[in-house]
């Protein structure tokens, strides 16, 4: 698989929530709320990361997340991919090709975990799993279908902030791109520099990001 088409579907499905009795649906909206809370609760945040594409394939690297708004993908020194946001736009460094491509944050289904002024329990819908360890939001804006949609599944940890662990995310965007990013040993509240943002642009200079 070519990493630049994996990238591609990263920054681009959920299953609708079913009607719910007032009982539940009250519970629910308790579960919707601490999602909200964790997801706020997360200054920095270091996982690895597996990403699959629809037709079943993958790639690895390590996700570094600090709030606002500033994430990177870095698929290893040796990849010719990166994808980096630095609070107020999303990009994608293809350095075998030399190009970037910008999306500002809220144009993108990643926009319910980076854009400070999206509010996910204001586009959130909470999706039935069958179990009471496992929460999953399936986020969309019904007035912005060209922003795509992102399902998050988060499950109960007492050692995550807020309690919950994001545990992985399917994002689709308008080209329902489907891409399935699962995470893997998460470490909160490690440092991290303003650097880990940044990216050496290949349409000026030929070296890699390290």
């Amino acid at each position: 698989m070519a990493l630049a088409a994996a990238g591609a579907a990263i920054v681009p499905a959920a299953t609708m929530l079913a009607p719910a009795e007032p009982a539940a649906a009250q519970a629910r909206s308790g579960d919707l709320d601490r999602a909200v809370a964790a997801l706020r609760g997360i200054s920095t945040m270091r996982a690895d990361f597996t990403q699959t594409d629809r037709a079943g394939n993958s790639a690895r690297g390590v996700m570094t997340l600090k709030r606002p708004g500033k994430i990177r993908f870095d698929y290893g020194k040796d990849a010719d991919l990166l994808v980096v946001s630095n609070g107020r736009s999303l990009y994608m460094i293809d350095y075998a090709v030399n190009q970037v491509e910008r999306w500002p944050i809220r144009n993108s289904p990643l926009g319910a975990l980076l854009d400070p002024n999206r509010d996910v329990k204001q586009y959130g819908t909470l999706v039935p799993t069958g179990s009471s360890d496992v929460i999953s939001i399936d986020v969309r804006d019904p007035d912005r279908p060209e922003f795509g949609r992102m399902n998050l599944i988060f499950v109960r940890n007492p050692n995550a902030p807020g309690g919950l662990q994001l545990t992985h995310w399917v994002a689709l965007d308008a080209q329902n791109h489907r891409t399935t990013v699962r995470l893997a040993n998460h470490r909160y509240g490690v440092a991290v520099p303003e650097s880990t943002f940044r990216f050496d642009d290949p349409r000026r200079s030929s070296r890699r990001p390290r």
